[in-house]
């Protein structure tokens, strides 16, 4: 622990061990959201995954032993995670059971106990095989393919080049929905399939945009990685302007809902979508 004696200003490199009995994602999302509120620390992360045995937790404790540092663990067997947290109490470094107060929570409100199974949350179940469809509808309908069946969405993004369509798209169909998304094109019509859709019970048709001037600085950037020329009308200012406006009007003839994604991460705006997909589904999705 005697690298953890800093003075409070000083800037902070620490380790951190996650460790999960499945595939690691609540763990390292979990550790994510938390560090991203300390200013001026960068944790040294070390992964253990599939921690399903004592062997295997003892080369974690191994390694916390070589690298002391705070352990964050979602370990459901109860033999498990006291091995965890009995070596960690040797080792003298702390050990956070970061799914606790969620199952006591749930426990006493529910009044029975968990299950204590690993990875439960991965069973092939039929939550599972609707996240694969949505997956393969969000490949097949992106920037404006599979123009047939769109009215089959469950939400058309709408938006200028640069507008983070295709990773919404991935990052809600992973949340279970077909999603489709079409590209605005300056020139050109949007597709007639799209004003079909949008008329139809179905789809929610959200619109997507962002300030001109971090387009133009993202369009940039993707002409330098395909080593093209910039000097061309998809970055000029006045007409990435009047792409803006021109999908905004557009937006507002339909009424459709706007989102502006220039300062939203893909999750933020992801969840702006959910709460409007769920307020046009009477609260369910």
């Amino acid at each position: 622990m005697t690298e953890k004696a800093q003075s409070p200003g000083a800037a902070r490199e620490f380790h951190l061990h996650l460790v999960s009995d499945a595939t690691g994602e609540t763990i390292h999302s979990v550790a994510r959201a938390c560090i991203a509120q300390f200013e001026g620390v960068e944790p040294h992360e070390h992964h253990w995954t599939l921690v399903r045995t004592t062997g295997h937790v003892d080369k974690v404790l191994s390694s916390v032993s070589e690298h002391p540092g705070v352990v964050m663990f979602t370990i459901v067997n109860d033999p498990l995670r006291r091995a965890l947290e009995e070596g960690c109490r040797r080792l003298g470094v702390p050990c956070i059971p970061v799914l606790d107060p969620v199952m006591g929570t749930l426990t006493s409100y529910l009044g029975i106990e968990s299950r204590g199974e690993a990875g439960r949350q991965h069973v092939l179940d039929s939550e599972y095989f609707e996240r694969i469809d949505a997956m393969t509808f969000a490949l097949n309908h992106d920037d404006g393919q599979g123009l047939w069946n769109l009215q089959n969405a469950d939400v058309i993004l709408v938006g200028v080049s640069r507008t983070s369509k295709t990773p919404t798209s991935m990052y809600l169909a992973n949340r279970g929905l077909k999603v489709a998304n079409v590209p605005l094109v300056p020139g050109v019509a949007p597709p007639p399939e799209l004003f079909a859709a949008a008329k139809t019970d179905g789809p929610l048709v959200i619109g997507l945009t962002k300030t001109p001037e971090r387009l133009i600085q993202l369009r940039r950037n993707r002409l330098r990685l395909l080593a093209q020329e910039d000097d061309t009308d998809y970055v000029h200012p006045e007409t990435v302007r009047e792409e803006v406006a021109a999908a905004r009007r557009l937006f507002a003839a339909n009424g459709w809902p706007v989102i502006d994604v220039t300062r939203r991460s893909i999750e933020e705006t992801a969840a702006s979508i959910l709460q409007l997909y769920e307020k046009e589904n009477g609260g369910s999705e």
